[in-house]
């Protein structure tokens, strides 16, 4: 997919660097990574940390391209399957653990913003959970779950609290989760590239691999200009899938998610947010927001199975930004755009390898930012250290999704939950 002729917010406001070469010619690494995005990138970083420098990182397009670049911009813990079904699936011990690898991964990517300085526009202030409906239980199952069994607490907010710092009459109490933050994900991602490039790593864009085959004890990857020899591979790239191993891109839906930014509001900000907290409301088909550095309001919402235009994402997403905020449904829409993400049938990343130094990282869905830094430190020790912490994921398969049906019956229970909402919303009168 090739780059919108309407570039995203976060491709306008990129942070300036010299573009990484296209691979050429022959060469040799103990790791090449096929993915400049999140899952890549961690990995990369996460190999060059632990001393593993002979490493290379493939992008098709340019850095944080895809998903990693495109996304809301949220750092907070869990994964796409919620805690209580994760809790149900692999009991107290287990599903507290893979959940603590991405609570872990919100520190390490606070950490990572700071030691190396990376300019993306962090907000250290939490993300608040807003109830759409008058029924305060589903906040209130939520907040004992992760108590009881994660160890983790969110604060609650009555709704006159709430109101204070989101001054909207659409919602009703909420949920505030401390340990959560929000920043600019293309430079993120740009300052991840860029630290690794300063420990070691080689990074190309534009090399587009078209084959890869195993010869011997090590992998041959083909890309137009140049070829490599590696002992381990890492496929990472998501939604955008690479057509490297069927079993691999078939295991994911690629699935468009919207978002847009306003422009600059001022005064027109402060009216409606009193907090620089991320929000997300309790349905299943949610809006997602949050203020930005420069008095705009970033605003994202809805799935689809198809990506689409500038102005239809525009038109779509106004509209919801003018439920919860009628005061700004007149605002000017500055930008506007859609990404793939990908998703898996189990709704849980894809960890995992071939025994032969083939690996994986996809699936991370909505939840991107810390389960793909959590994936990252997995494969890197992993190769680097034979660790086999990535196990934790091994009930969580390369699950045949069935395209083009598996996307048919994603877009159906998309609407039928969406339905569920407005019925749900409508019978609150």
């Amino acid at each position: 997919m090739k780059q919108p002729s309407v570039p995203s917010y976060y491709r306008v406001t990129a942070t300036p660097y010299e573009p990484y070469p296209p691979l050429q010619g022959r060469h040799e690494a103990r790791v090449v990574i096929v993915g400049g995005g999140f899952a890549g990138l961690n990995t990369a970083l996460g190999l060059a940390e632990r001393g593993v420098r002979d490493v290379v990182v493939l992008e098709r397009e340019q850095v944080g391209f895809g998903a990693s670049g495109r996304n809301g911009g949220f750092v907070f813990g869990g994964y796409s399957l919620g805690e209580e079904a994760l809790h149900h699936q692999l009991g107290v011990e287990r599903s507290k653990r893979i959940f603590d690898l991405t609570t872990a991964a919100v520190q390490r990517i606070r950490e990572r913003v700071t030691r190396y300085a990376i300019p993306c526009d962090m907000v250290d202030q939490g993300v608040i959970w807003a109830n759409w409906f008058r029924d305060p239980n589903v906040l209130r199952k939520r907040q004992r779950m992760l108590d009881e069994h994660y160890g983790v607490h969110w604060n609650w907010l009555p709704q006159e609290e709430l109101r204070e710092m989101v001054r909207s009459e659409r919602y009703y109490d909420g949920l505030y989760e401390r340990n959560a933050l929000h920043l600019h994900p293309l430079n993120y991602a740009i300052g991840l590239a860029a630290t690794a490039a300063e420990q070691g790593v080689r990074i190309h864009e534009n090399s587009d691999v078209w084959r890869l085959r195993r010869e011997g004890s090590h992998w041959q990857i083909s890309t137009p200009q140049g070829e490599l020899q590696a002992e381990h591979v890492v496929l990472a790239c998501g939604g955008y899938l690479a057509g490297l191993r069927r079993q691999i891109d078939r295991a994911v839906l690629p699935i468009a998610t919207y978002v847009m930014v306003t422009e600059p509001l001022g005064d027109r900000l402060d009216e409606c947010l009193q907090t620089r907290a991320a929000i997300y409301d309790t349905r299943f088909a949610f809006d997602y927001y949050r203020p930005l550095v420069d008095k705009r309001l970033l605003w994202g919402g809805r799935i689809s199975i198809r990506n689409r235009s500038a102005a239809a994402v525009r038109r779509v997403l106004v509209r919801d930004l003018a439920r919860v905020f009628p005061s700004l449904k007149d605002v000017k829409v500055d930008y506007a755009w859609s990404g793939l993400m990908s998703y898996a049938r189990h709704q849980m990343p894809q960890i995992g390898t071939d025994g032969r130094g083939l690996w994986w990282a996809q699936a991370f869905g909505g939840h991107g930012l810390a389960p793909t830094c959590a994936a990252g430190e997995l494969l890197a020790s992993a190769i680097a250290q034979g660790d086999e912490a990535w196990k934790q994921f091994a009930d969580y398969g390369l699950a045949h999704t069935y395209k083009p049906f598996g996307l048919l019956a994603a877009q159906a229970s998309y609407w039928w939950q969406e339905f569920n909402d407005w019925f749900k919303t409508s019978l609150e009168g």
